[in-house]
């Protein structure tokens, strides 16, 4: 039987609505549907002037493959306009456990989680990536991945502060959360990937004995190598993106968040999605964030959530 892909409608005050239902428009994909409140959804949606046909239903027992786009009623307990309260944190994890639950149970192909504002998880976690890798019973296996066609990046911290970084470098959790995205590609994408790992320092701290590069990340890539993985490194993260080493390899794997993610941002802008890897099932979101400034001014660009969707449609055919 043919598997439903989810949307987890994510944070309520964004542009979500706005690109859900423009990404439905050019899509119109019959096997998809909406973890969240119809209510709300609706009522953004009439603001915005989109006349799209809705329905509500109460069970994924309920869901049809039709030309109406589905929401699964997910009841909410606050009004509008609103802070980060309690309320709203228990709405948006309770439509991220509603899609996690179906995803780990088989009941749907996997979830597109739409952008959510990173003050619900308080301290406990630090995004979605390590509240679902919680769920999941993952430690440090969990890895965040920013996927293009033509080159992906996958920071080995995440969403840490920058005096954090150095003492959250360790060999181990290098190295199973590379073998995590080396066995993603072999086994979803059916691939091979050529991995390149950058060093810490600007110049790799100029070839230091003392530095992270010798000590730590040289040693534990010699290591991962012997495996059979193809990765090379440690490099300079300055000249990495470069137009001569663009097309050699298929992921770059950097020490924390920026150094990986902003020179590709640079690069390929929306054309690019987020996936989590490591869990039983397929996680994905749009590359960016929840543009509160641009909330119901109808300038949210949906290209990142159709990616999103269609690499769920794509490549995972384990229905």
């Amino acid at each position: 039987m043919k598997k439903f892909v989810a949307i987890e409608a994510g944070e309520p005050v964004s542009i979500n609505s706005e690109i859900i239902s423009k990404a439905w428009k050019i899509n119109k994909k019959k096997n998809l549907f909406i973890i969240g409140n119809f209510l709300l959804l609706k009522k953004q949606l009439h603001s915005l002037g989109f006349k799209i046909p809705l329905i509500k239903v109460k069970s994924i027992n309920d869901l049809k493959f039709n030309s109406k786009l589905q929401i699964l009623d997910v009841k909410l307990d606050f009004k509008l306009p609103f802070k980060i309260n309690k309320k709203k944190r228990s709405y948006v994890l309770r439509c991220l456990d509603i899609a996690h639950d179906l995803s780990i149970n088989k009941k749907i192909k996997g979830f597109v989680n739409a952008p959510v504002d990173k003050q619900i998880f308080n301290s406990k976690y630090l995004g979605v990536t390590e509240y679902l890798a919680s769920k999941s019973n993952l430690k440090n296996k969990e890895v965040m991945m920013i996927y293009n066609k033509k080159l992906s990046v996958v920071p080995i911290t995440t969403h840490i502060e920058i005096s954090k970084i150095t003492k959250n470098i360790k060999p181990g959790i290098i190295e199973q959360k590379i073998i995590v995205l080396n066995n993603f590609f072999i086994n979803f994408l059916k691939r091979k990937p050529r991995i390149a790992i950058l060093g810490l320092n600007p110049h790799n701290s100029e070839n230091k004995k003392s530095s992270v590069e010798n000590k730590i990340i040289k040693p534990v890539t010699l290591r991962i190598k012997k495996k059979g993985i193809d990765i090379s490194g440690p490099f300079p993260a300055d000249t990495m993106f470069s137009k001569d080493k663009r097309g050699k390899y298929d992921v770059v794997v950097g020490m924390y968040h920026d150094q990986v993610l902003s020179p590709f941002k640079a690069l390929y802008g929306f054309d690019a999605i987020n996936i989590t890897l490591g869990l039983d099932y397929i996680r994905v979101s749009p590359d960016h964030g929840t543009a509160a400034d641009i909330v119901g001014k109808n300038k949210g660009n949906p290209y990142s959530m159709i990616s999103a969707i269609n690499f769920i449609d794509r490549y995972n055919n384990n229905d």
